[in-house]
């Protein structure tokens, strides 16, 4: 129903360019959903590759954004507030994790030409998290890093390991201010360690293995045991944890703790 639904934040309520945003955002988490559901099997479904073809009929093509996708920006880190980047590594993962050799296929060799070009052109300004999620996005698709760029991407991220083995998101990303003059939490945090050693896990790097084991012990020793959850605080305002906008962070940071678990070896 792509070309019947409307978009979840319109331009007639959210203002210009909300529409161009949203469909970009929602066409990329479409594929990379329906492409991991498909992994298990294999093989392509006809719907993960109906949603690949609607993620890059929306592939800017021209001016200084060409190669990306617009990507939803209300100003709040890590995912909505100048993430264009972090969207895009998205659409590389989607694009490489497609069962197959999907990312082989001629008709989309030029695709992937324009958005490795924007990535490198933009790589240096990221944070280290989205960095991070590039370097994730490079063990799908090889040709988008070098191994000399892969490892800077290593050994900077490897130098924000904090002394107990975890990592911080208000460290991955440096100088962010909370809306409400409250001091970011530095220390580790589920979301930063979790997103991190996942990362870590699918280059197989051997300098990265002494490091991610510390991290894995980290999210072994601070599961909530309460709820099950990996905590991790908002970067834009004091949040109450047990609220609906508090719950966001958690939610993530245990996605990526429990991906980085299942995956350690």
């Amino acid at each position: 129903m792509w070309k019947d639904v409307e978009p979840f934040y319109p331009d007639q309520t959210s203002g210009l360019p909300k529409t161009s945003e949203s469909r970009g955002t929602e066409s990329i988490l479409d594929a990379l959903i329906l492409v991991w559901n498909d992994i298990p099997s294999g093989k392509l479904s006809a719907d993960a590759r109906l949603a690949l073809d609607n993620m890059w009929a929306l592939q800017l093509k021209s001016g200084e954004m060409s190669g990306s996708w617009a990507w939803l920006q209300f100003h709040n880190a890590p995912w909505e507030g100048d993430s264009q980047f972090y969207g895009t590594t998205l659409a590389a993962i989607a694009i490489g994790s497609a069962p197959g050799d999907y990312k082989s296929e001629p008709g989309i060799q030029a695709g992937i030409k324009l958005m490795r070009g924007w990535l490198l052109k933009n790589m240096e300004s990221q944070t280290p998290v989205d960095r991070a999620a590039l370097l994730w996005a490079s063990t799908k698709i090889p040709s988008l890093l070098t191994e000399d760029q892969q490892k800077t991407i290593i050994d900077q991220t490897l130098a924000k390991q904090q002394e107990d083995g975890g990592f911080s998101i208000s460290s991955l990303i440096p100088s962010w201010k909370r809306k409400d003059n409250t001091p970011v939490e530095t220390k580790s945090d589920g979301y930063a360690t979790g997103l991190v050693a996942f990362a870590l896990e699918q280059t197989g790097a051997p300098q990265v293995q002494t490091a991610l084991k510390r991290a894995i012990v980290w999210l072994g020793q601070n599961q909530n045991p309460g709820d099950g959850r990996w905590p991790a605080s908002s970067l834009n305002k004091q949040r109450e944890l047990s609220s609906d906008a508090g719950r966001f962070m958690s939610d993530a940071a245990t996605a990526y703790a429990v991906l980085a678990l299942a995956n350690a070896k």
